[in-house]
């Protein structure tokens, strides 16, 4: 398996650091907000990239946070009139709704920022006693020329950064050393949220971290760290200089990170009309179409959203998830149950559409050519599938296309999306309309369980369900 790492600018072959485990860290979003599609890339991306590594076999730790203490959190949250947790609280549960609808997997760990202060306070502390990092007047800075690697991810010579760095400065740049130098630590301002640290009540600047989310929920080195190319510099740069300097060693083998989205052939921006939260695409298409869009492309090319090239989607995921359906009916009418001598020559041929799929994959996670190779197996299933089939081919057919389709999250057998909450909610209904002698509609949500895969069982203690 091959990986673009934006360290070396160049397809490497993946080994682990540890054999069978992949410990990756994805930066999160900042909560102040819904969530735009342009958080939502790398979410579905890299969500991708850890359930290839799982179909692989692998064991994936994977981390990403929350940034929940922000300017605009603070921004927001006086503006409401509310506290600063009110906010990011809100927004991560309706962070999650969308996450969920884009059948996005949770995170083995999504550490939030104001839960780890005082990992960062002690991350900090090293840097200076390393002679790293320095205060000023309650403030900390990185001395960032005390790295000599500074640089290594985005390519940027230090010099160059010097003499077009205008951007790169913050308040009270009068006080650095250098005006490179970055913050670590900043002191409070009026109406902000604060925590003590040694040198003023105030909050960590927003590179430090990751750093120590990542150094305390996956250790001091990590496989792969990964974002959106828009944090490379500095974000990503800066957790390199911290992490690397305070704990003495290689921070992460491999950086991936995905390339913007655009709309319509522009950049996404409030100022231009053309910014779309998650939430509000979720009101026109179904979000497993977002999802199968953001995969029809590589990762590492721009990707251009459209209602044209939405609404394609939409029709080529329809091909697949309509395949399924048919095998699923084909399955409720077949005459015979086991496989015949040709139908398991017939399902063996569709070994190649795997082996297509796999390559497509390995080579640094080529979704588009990983979709292509389902479309030829849809097709394969379209032609081979029939009134005559047994049950075991059939069945053999959808197992495969689902665990495929599965490692690109895309759910093309409805059943699977029935919540254990929602069959408690029809038992609920079905013990009602026993109650009040409505036994024609217990008898129909029974039913309606049974088609989801779902059996009930009466019993002393109460109505039991199971899985078929």
């Amino acid at each position: 398996m091959k990986l673009y790492n934006t360290l070396s600018k160049r397809k490497e072959e993946f080994v682990p650091l540890e054999q069978g485990k992949v410990k990756m860290y994805v930066c999160g979003p900042t909560v102040y907000n819904y969530i735009h599609i342009g958080n939502a890339r790398p979410m579905i991306v890299f969500d991708t990239v850890r359930r290839y590594f799982e179909y692989k076999g692998y064991e994936v730790n994977y981390v990403s946070n929350f940034t929940d203490v922000d300017d605009k959190i603070i921004k927001k949250a006086i503006e409401e009139g509310v506290t600063t947790s009110e906010v990011s609280q809100r927004y991560i549960e309706e962070c999650k709704k969308d996450m969920k609808a884009m059948n996005v997997k949770p995170a083995t760990k999504a550490p939030l920022a104001t839960e780890e202060i005082c990992g960062m306070v002690d991350m900090i502390q090293t840097l200076i006693d390393k002679g790293y990092a320095y205060e000023k007047n309650g403030t900390v800075y990185y001395r960032t020329r005390k790295f000599k690697d500074y640089g290594k991810l985005s390519h940027k010579n230090l010099d160059d950064l010097q003499s077009g760095g205008r951007s790169l400065l913050v308040s009270g740049q009068e006080q650095k050393e250098d005006s490179l130098d970055f913050v670590l630590w900043k002191p409070k301002k009026e109406g902000e949220p604060a925590w003590e640290s040694p040198w003023s009540e105030g909050r960590p600047g927003w590179h430090i971290e990751c750093s120590e989310m990542s150094k305390k929920y996956l250790g001091e080195q990590i496989d792969i760290h990964a974002g959106g190319e828009d944090l490379v510099f500095p974000h990503h740069e800066n957790e390199i200089a911290q992490s690397e300097s305070a704990n003495g060693k290689e921070f992460a083998k491999y950086w991936m990170h995905n390339a913007f989205l655009n709309i319509d052939n522009r950049k996404m921006s409030k100022s231009l009309g053309n910014f779309f939260t998650v939430r509000e695409i979720s009101e026109k298409y179904d979000l497993q179409i977002l999802r199968f869009f953001m995969l029809s492309a590589h990762y590492r090319s721009p990707l251009n959203f459209s209602t044209e090239l939405m609404d394609a989607a939409g029709t080529g995921l329809e091909r697949i998830i309509t395949a399924a359906e048919n095998l699923k009916f084909l399955m409720g009418n077949a005459k015979a149950q086991d496989m015949t001598d040709a139908e398991r020559e017939a399902f063996g041929k569709t070994q190649e559409y795997v082996a297509g799929f796999e390559k497509a994959m390995d080579d640094d996670f080529n979704t588009a050519d990983a979709i292509s190779s389902i479309f030829e197996l849809v097709k394969y299933i379209n032609t081979t599938a029939g009134g005559e089939s047994s049950a075991e081919y059939l069945q053999s057919l959808l197992d495969l296309l689902v665990k495929l389709t599965d490692v690109l999250g895309i759910i093309v057998d409805k059943n699977e999306e029935i919540l254990a909450e929602d069959i408690e909610a029809l038992i609920e209904q079905r013990q009602a309309a026993r109650k009040n002698k409505n036994f024609a509609r217990a008898d129909e949500i029974r039913d309606e369980l049974l088609e989801k895969g779902i059996i009930l069982e009466d019993t002393r203690e109460g109505v039991k369900w199971k899985k078929a």
